[in-house]
């Protein structure tokens, strides 16, 4: 639900803006505020809609996901990875495997492999770190490189000239079905997060992925995390 503080704020906002005197109650018998409040919420984003409930917050530094071929070339035929910390989604995991990756303007050494392989090969970053490479990352979500810019991908036998797949991630929910159904979400739709604390934050525009493949989490990158003050396992609020 739309948090007790800002709804007072919507209510003291079109009481002075009519130079309504006194508490609220008198306020709201002296003026059908309805329709301006409405105007106000509108405006906040928020209208008509309700939390459905929370979610752990998971912050993505930036991150690389290879195909078995890319991954053999910069690290040797037959290379498996190895797994070194399980991650927040079922089977997927952070690798002991690092490389850099170079772009017009600069390189980023000591980049994590996440794993497992893919079909494809997809180099995620943030708006910071698309500066520093000088590469114009578009915001897409998981998957969707047609028209993506590429990078190097420098490893310890070997490099990978990508023609594409460098973006950086669309915030996005993860959920299983059971989660999905509990919080009334539909996979492939896109919600509202809200979070709390001195920085709180509306996140707009948040697509959801349901799959019993997941788990409830909510995945923003470390530029997002940081301007709302969001550290991994904080609680958001879901909000339709």
């Amino acid at each position: 639900m739309i948090d007790e503080t800002q709804v007072k704020a919507v209510v003291a906002d079109v009481l002075e803006k009519f130079n309504i005197k006194g508490n609220v109650a008198d306020g709201l018998q002296k003026l059908n505020v309805k329709e301006h409040v409405n105007e106000v919420l509108q405006n906040l984003g928020i209208k008509g809609k309700t939390s459905t409930g929370k979610a752990p917050a998971g912050v993505s530094n930036r991150h690389v996901h290879l195909s078995q071929n890319d991954l053999e070339t910069m690290f040797g035929e037959g290379h498996q990875l190895t797994q070194m910390k399980a991650l927040s989604q079922p089977g997927q995991f952070a690798a002991e495997e690092t490389l850099h990756i170079v772009g017009p303007k600069g390189a980023i050494e000591k980049v994590r492999v996440l794993g497992p392989t893919r079909k494809e090969t997809q180099v995620e970053i943030s708006m910071t770190d698309s500066f520093k490479l000088g590469i114009k990352a578009p915001i897409r979500n998981s998957g969707d490189l047609d028209g993506t810019p590429g990078c190097t991908l420098v490893g310890p036998k070997g490099s990978v000239i990508l023609s594409k797949g460098v973006i950086v991630a669309a915030r996005h929910l993860h959920a299983n079905k059971a989660e999905a159904e509990a919080l009334g979400l539909v996979d492939n739709e896109y919600i509202t997060v809200k979070s709390s604390g001195p920085r709180g934050t509306l996140f707009e525009n948040v697509w959801v992925r349901v799959s019993d493949a997941c788990a409830l989490d909510f995945h923003i990158d470390t530029d997002e995390a940081n301007a709302a003050g969001i550290k991994n396992g904080d609680l958001v609020e879901i909000i339709k």
